[in-house]
């Protein structure tokens, strides 16, 4: 009774001031003001079933009077925009004859005034109209994308519009996310990263787990993952939590995740659906909460075509699926990589090493070139950089250094290419351009193309092609000799050689 008569007078007061305003009361009896889901929920309906018409009607919502639990539940209708007004906030005149705080407020707001009974301020809750609140989004989205990318400025433009998706879906979503890429490619550091990240950003409250899936195999991968209990076979003494457990409230990065089997693949697409699982040999429930980051060098879609993966556990991770490109995909990014990968290694070792420039300069030329395949992507630039930097003497990475790594990798990538010729040209011609080619010009032109993009020049080049039989001329134009030669296969400019 009390409130309808409040009511009334607000109206009366409404209509004094303003005539032309028309006061349509909505009464509706709350249990417990104080109670914040019922309150919400009430206003939640509300709004979802009255005819807003923004276009002919501005909407204000006063959220100065009521429970605090009221005033919340108003603001958080309103910036969501399931009431699409502005806040009004009014405080009475104080002793000065001046508008309390909320009047001040204004200022900032979208507008404020006063009056000899108080005063007032709207307050838009768009908050892209306000450009210190939209600099400091826009300087949380940089500090994430850099977070996420190890401090490492990137050049490569795919990769930096990939890391970018990655960061708001990081923040945004707690779905699952896949990680799809070659071996090396970066996907557990990711992985890892994206975790601190949210952990920052107050996404997350427990634990980072990994685990590569390929290394759990048979009976122990299930116990590894969802745990056991006593007795459940022979040798289990102890309960054992599980890895899902232990990510529970946190974040679970299940790498090579093609790698598990067809039980597991069932209880862990029922963790992820229903957030329980049954531990071997128990017959209590466990529940956990947890985002899955799974990685993957395989192609998913054609296990589940050959019945090695569950086509509806592939569903339920592929709503945001990340193709992370390998190392050769990114040359712009060796460069810079070259330093993170030097400071990691000082950070390690306690000694800086660097490369002098000319040294460096030649690793970077090979490191770009063609001939270089990176089949291990950054493990392979990670091992390169650290046997250069614990032979280096002292403290600078010289050219025969580099000279012995480059040879050491071309070996390396030999053995685990059964064609290395065709990986270096079929980069450079495409497929059309290399099978044009007959099998002697595959073997001579590849070894060419090795040799020019390992040397500074195309003299050098030269030099070292022609190393016997320029001994036995009295006039040498080695150079020209090379140019003309990969002319006429149309890689002088794909390679950018000196001329």
């Amino acid at each position: 009774m009390i409130r309808t008569e409040l009511a009334g007078v607000v109206d009366a007061d409404i209509r004094s001031v303003s005539p032309e305003t028309d006061v349509v009361l909505h009464e509706h009896e709350l249990e417990d003001p104080w109670d914040f889901e019922g309150v919400y929920a009430f206003l939640h309906d509300f709004a979802s079933r009255y005819p807003w018409d923004p276009e002919h009607e501005e909407y204000l919502v006063h959220i100065t009077t009521g429970s605090h639990v009221m005033q919340i539940c108003w603001f958080l209708l309103a910036e969501s925009r399931r009431i699409p007004g502005k806040l009004l906030q009014t405080s009475p005149r104080s002793e000065s004859g001046r508008g309390g705080e909320a009047g001040r407020g204004g200022e900032s707001g979208r507008g404020g005034g006063s009056s000899g009974a108080g005063s007032y301020s709207i307050i838009d809750l768009d908050l892209s109209r306000y450009d210190g609140i939209a600099r400091r989004f826009e300087e949380e989205q940089v500090e994430g994308l850099s977070f996420l990318k190890s401090g490492i400025v990137t050049r490569n433009d795919a990769f930096n519009r990939l890391i970018e998706r990655i960061e708001r879906v990081a923040i945004a979503s707690p779905a699952p996310i896949l990680l799809q890429g070659p071996t090396g490619a970066g996907k557990s550091q990711l992985a890892r990263r994206i975790f601190e990240l949210k952990r920052l950003r107050s996404r997350v409250q427990g634990a980072f787990v990994e685990v590569n899936c390929a290394t759990i195999r048979g009976d122990s991968a299930m116990s590894a993952l969802f745990g056991h209990v006593v007795g459940a076979y022979t040798g289990a003494q102890r309960d054992r939590p599980g890895l899902l457990r232990a990510a529970d409230r946190g974040v679970l990065f299940l790498d090579e995740i093609a790698e598990l089997g067809s039980d597991e693949q069932a209880m862990l697409l029922r963790a992820l659906e229903e957030g329980t699982f049954l531990p071997v040999g128990g017959d209590a429930e466990v529940h956990t909460e947890f985002q899955l980051i799974a990685g993957t060098n395989r192609d998913l879609g054609d296990a589940v075509a050959t019945g090695r993966f569950r086509d509806d556990l592939l569903a339920r991770i592929n709503l945001w699926t990340f193709e992370l490109p390998g190392l050769a995909q990114r040359t712009e990014d060796i460069e810079p990589n070259l330093d993170y990968e030097t400071a990691r290694f000082a950070e390690s070792t306690g000694r800086t090493v660097r490369f002098n420039a000319e040294a460096r300069a030649l690793f970077v030329r090979f490191a770009t070139s063609p001939a270089a395949t990176w089949p291990g992507n950054f493990r392979d630039l990670n091992a390169a950089v650290t046997r250069m930097a614990t032979l280096a003497a002292p403290g600078r990475i010289s050219v025969p250094v580099v000279r012995e790594e480059i040879e050491r990798l071309e070996r390396a990538w030999r053995r685990q290419d059964p064609d290395p010729d065709r990986a270096v040209l079929v980069r450079l011609m495409g497929e059309d351009g290399y099978a044009a080619l007959d099998r002697f010009d595959r073997v001579q032109l590849a070894e060419v193309v090795r040799v020019a993009q390992g040397c500074g020049s195309l003299a050098a080049a030269g030099r070292e092609l022609f190393a016997v039989s320029r001994t036995q001329r009295t006039s040498v134009n080695d150079a020209d000799r090379v140019r003309k030669y990969l002319a006429r296969h149309g890689l002088l400019e794909a390679l950018r050689a000196p001329r």
